[in-house]
C-alpha cells in the first residue's frame, strides 16, 4: 500500500473567470494550470498516488491536452460528481494510500515547505490543514449590522487538507449538507480535532482574471 494518496479536485466550471473553458485548463507559463499542480506534488513525493477528479464531459479534453503537451506525470482520473463532496468521496473509495491529501486543482503554487509540514503533521495527528494569518482588518455581519472582530482569532484556510484514510472513510459516511464547506469541516463532524500548520502566501486559489495575472508572475519568478 502506498503511504500517501493525493486527490486533486478539478470539477469547477470557472464562471467567475469568464473563459470559454474551465479555469483548470487555462494556460500559465505555456501549459495548462492543472499540469503545474500535478507536477508540484509528483516532484515533492514521486511515490505518492495521484488521483484527479474530473467531470465526465471534460475527460476527453484532458486526454487531448496530455497528448498535445506530452504530459508524463503518472495519475488516474476519477469521475467527478455533482458536488465537490461527491468527487472526493468517489476518489476516497479507490485511494490506496494510508494518508490522503486533498488539494484544489487551481492551487498550483503550494510550496514544498508547506507540503512537508502537512506530510509530517498528518502522520502524528491524522487531520491537518495549512492556514495563513489574516492581514487585513475584518468585520462580521449580523442582521445587516457589521462589527469589528479580532483578526488574530481567525485563519485563512488553504489546501492540501490531509487526513488518515480511515478517518476520511468514516467522515464520508456523513450525508452532504450546505455546512460542509471543505473536507476539514466534514471531518470535524466526526468529533476529530483539526491541527493547523503554516501555509504559504503563493498558494493562491486561481478564481478570477486577476488571480490568473498574479499566477503568471509567480510562475515566471519560480
Amino acid at each position: 500500500m502506498k503511504t500517501f494518496t493525493v486527490i486533486i479536485t478539478a470539477g469547477g466550471i470557472g464562471s467567475r473567470m469568464g473563459a470559454t473553458i474551465p479555469k483548470q485548463f487555462l494556460e500559465i507559463s505555456g501549459k495548462p494550470l492543472l499540469f503545474h499542480t500535478l507536477e508540484r506534488f509528483h516532484k515533492f513525493d514521486p511515490s505518492a498516488e495521484i488521483l484527479l477528479t474530473l467531470p465526465l464531459d471534460w475527460q476527453s479534453f484532458w486526454d487531448e491536452l496530455i497528448q498535445q503537451h506530452k504530459f508524463s506525470v503518472p495519475h488516474h482520473v476519477v469521475n467527478g460528481g455533482e458536488q465537490r463532496y461527491d468527487s472526493v468521496r468517489n476518489a476516497v473509495v479507490v485511494a490506496q494510500g494510508h494518508f490522503i491529501a486533498i488539494h484544489d486543482g487551481v492551487r498550483p503554487f503550494v510550496s514544498k515547505e508547506t507540503l512537508q509540514r502537512c506530510w509530517d503533521s498528518v502522520q502524528k495527528s491524522n487531520a491537518v490543514i495549512p492556514v495563513l494569518q489574516v492581514k487585513d482588518s475584518i468585520r462580521s455581519l449580523d442582521a445587516g449590522k457589521s462589527t469589528a472582530v479580532e483578526r488574530s482569532l481567525y485563519r485563512l484556510v488553504q489546501t492540501p487538507q490531509c487526513f488518515s484514510k480511515e478517518l476520511l472513510v468514516q467522515a464520508y459516511q456523513i450525508p452532504y449538507d450546505s455546512s460542509i464547506t471543505d473536507d476539514a469541516s466534514l471531518v470535524e463532524k466526526t468529533g476529530k480535532e483539526i491541527q493547523l500548520v503554516e501555509g504559504n502566501e503563493e498558494n493562491i486559489k486561481i478564481t478570477t482574471p486577476l488571480d490568473l495575472l498574479l499566477a503568471e508572475q509567480i510562475a515566471n519568478q519560480q
